[in-house]
């Protein structure tokens, strides 16, 4: 049962993304309705069964752990867990311990993060006017995001900014958020927006804004270089000559990236999930509760769920119309 986790396709699963909770203190216009219906909380795994559950992942090779959410810092006693996970950091078998946050929540754990072995953190941060931050989250404050990032690169945390691009939205502000990071010594990647859940009344085709555009705003203010860097993960980088920055691109729609996916998602509620675009999962919450003493048949139930894990997604928008799309919201399975 040491066997390294291998796909039908010959891909080594090394990557474990976590949904720790559902919930979020934001509600952002991609990503959740206004008025969401959230899980009864015991059908979340427990801060010890997503202990067990990672530590199970930790022993069949997964090597990096990113927590994610809703937003992960909301859940109640979640430095427990981290400071849990700190042993496999400690033991060399977990290379890499991380999060995406919405930083509401940084400047309060930002130190408590560092000494959990926690070395990078992804901030999702869409614009740097307060009024459109106020508007494209529903509830956030963007000054309180803003003292979460000194927080965090006061503890010592390397801090990426996620930016989705939104048409319409964000699309002026790229080269103040681009000037912003670079003073900042923050990296930035853009994201695409994708098909994720039901959001009411806003419209997906509306809200894309392809990173091929992106890429040509860029080229008109910058010099753009292309890299050849690949880091296992989705994102492509191009390299600004003038801010010397890395930017990167993270492309489900018009730049498919399956060929090299090395990721599996687990849910709060203990659903692994073998690819963000489709709807290939398995129930892992049954075999763990099941068995408390005996980790055989969870171990068993990640490798059957593993061998199901699909080639590539079908997310589309090529038509005008969101191919593809999924019927959870992105909060439920993590990102």
């Amino acid at each position: 049962m040491t066997a390294p986790l291998i796909d039908p396709f010959a891909r080594a699963i090394t990557y474990l993304r976590v949904s720790v909770t559902d919930r979020c203190d934001f509600r952002c216009v991609y990503c959740m309705s206004e008025n969401m219906t959230f899980l009864p909380k015991r059908e979340l795994l427990t801060l010890e069964e997503l202990d067990r559950m990672c530590s199970t992942f930790i022993g069949l090779g997964v090597e990096k752990l990113r927590i994610t959410g809703g937003e992960p810092l909301v859940r109640r006693g979640i430095m427990t867990f981290f400071d849990g996970m700190k042993r496999h950091l400690d033991a060399g078998t977990l290379k890499e311990l991380t999060l995406t946050t919405n930083g509401s929540q940084l400047e309060k754990y930002a130190s408590a993060l560092y000494d959990a072995g926690v070395r990078r953190v992804n901030v999702s941060l869409d614009t740097l006017d307060e009024g459109k931050f106020a508007d494209v989250t529903r509830w956030g404050r963007l000054p309180q995001v803003l003292r979460g990032i000194d927080a965090a690169q006061a503890a010592g945390l390397r801090v990426k900014i996620n930016a989705v691009a939104l048409k319409g939205f964000n699309e002026p502000e790229l080269p103040q958020i681009t000037e912003w990071c670079a003073s900042r010594d923050i990296d930035l990647t853009w994201i695409e927006v994708m098909p994720m859940g039901d959001i009411g009344n806003e419209d997906r085709i509306d809200q894309y804004w392809s990173l091929k555009d992106v890429r040509a705003k860029y080229a008109e203010h910058y010099t753009v270089t292309d890299l050849a860097e690949n880091t296992g993960g989705p994102a492509r980088y191009v390299r600004l000559k003038e801010t010397g920055q890395k930017i990167g691109f993270i492309t489900p729609l018009s730049h498919n990236f399956c060929e090299s996916c090395n990721r599996v998602r687990l849910t709060c509620t203990g659903e692994i999930y073998l690819c963000l675009g489709q709807e290939d999962r398995a129930d892992l919450r049954a075999p763990l509760r099941a068995h408390p003493n005996d980790n055989a048949p969870l171990e068993e139930a990640i490798r059957a769920a593993i061998n199901l894990k699909p080639k590539g997604h079908d997310f589309d928008y090529s038509r005008q119309t969101a191919s593809g799309q999924m019927p959870r919201h992105m909060s439920h399975t993590g990102g």
